[in-house]
């Protein structure tokens, strides 16, 4: 596997939570089946739903064997920063899957590192796209191949343009079968105003996709249902309340 370059500089991971019961910054530790790395925005007094997310990991994927970790990001480009961190969850743990979950900017850094050998899965929450209509080159969407995907916009997201990811998920998805998108509708950028239901679908999506392979009947049918139907999937008030079933 490529080894990326050094972080920049203050770049690190940040405390273990999960399955640290005999985690040690310096071993492998074979408890240890699956690893998230928490990709935070470009403001830490604006975590999004990281924070509930991060929880929500700790209490339902522990017993799993999963162990999270938050990037502390340094000076130099985050998608550096969260392919230096991949690298380093493969020294602690070993050959285990890893999730790229990434929420503004971190969103926008899951995505573009997601080519890295260990990653399975990424989860990007509004990422931070420019305009539809730019003239700039659109986002590389080739190291999403393989992986599972998912992003979630809030339909009234004023800072990144949903209509971006929605745009990026179709080349994705051309390229991608296992690539959806969930529509937040009304919600804003910090997608505060639902966020028990975007933290519900989070934790459904990452352990679907880092351990069993199985996913609620909406991400299954979202990751079937051809474009633009499974990129456009509203996303329920009330979702996480049956899961499964």
């Amino acid at each position: 596997m490529a080894q990326h370059a050094p972080p920049a500089r203050g770049a690190r991971l940040g405390r273990a939570a999960g399955a640290t019961g005999s985690v040690s910054t310096d071993s492998t530790v074979n408890t240890v089946n699956g690893v998230v790395l928490l990709l935070p925005g470009a403001s830490r007094f604006s975590p999004g739903p990281l924070r509930a997310l991060a929880r929500a990991l700790g209490r339902a994927g522990g017993t799993h064997g999963l162990v999270t970790h938050q990037v502390v990001h340094g000076s130099g480009p985050r998608e550096d920063d969260a392919g230096w961190a991949a690298d380093e969850a493969v020294r602690r743990y070993g050959d285990v899957p890893v999730c790229l979950a990434g929420y503004d900017a971190g969103g926008l850094a899951a995505l573009r590192a997601a080519g890295h050998g260990a990653v399975n899965s990424v989860l990007a929450l509004a990422p931070c796209l420019g305009r539809a209509a730019s003239a700039d080159p659109p986002e590389p969407v080739r190291q999403l191949a393989g992986r599972q995907v998912l992003i979630v916009h809030g339909t009234n997201d004023a800072r990144s343009d949903p209509e971006s990811s929605f745009l990026l998920a179709a080349r994705a998805k051309k390229a991608n079968r296992s690539t959806c998108r969930f529509e937040v509708h009304s919600d804003g950028h910090r997608l505060r105003d639902h966020q028990a239901e975007v933290v519900a679908l989070s934790l459904d999506f990452v352990l679907g996709a880092v351990f069993s392979g199985r996913y609620s009947r909406p991400v299954t049918d979202a990751l079937a249902a051809p474009p633009p139907l499974g990129l456009r999937m509203p996303l329920a008030s009330g979702f996480g309340r049956s899961l499964r079933g």
